[in-house]
């Protein structure tokens, strides 16, 4: 029982961490900065959000016993 509420936290820590990237990503865009800066700030912190979503991902189906 303490592990499904371990991996509710985690699962909750990541969603909440790459909303918060893609939401710094739609920042960047409208900075005061180059357009070559804003996209390449943009491109970063949407590509974290996706690999922090694909850990999300994974670790909810591992908490849902779909792989050991």
């Amino acid at each position: 029982m303490a592990l499904l509420r371990l991996s509710n936290v985690i699962t909750r820590n990541l969603s909440s961490r790459a909303a918060a990237h893609r939401a710094m990503a739609k920042a960047a865009l409208f900075a005061d900065s180059s357009a070559s800066t804003r996209l390449k700030r943009y491109n970063h912190h949407i590509e974290k959000a996706q690999q922090l979503e694909a850990r999300f991902s994974d670790t909810a189906k591992r908490s849902a016993g779909g792989v050991a």
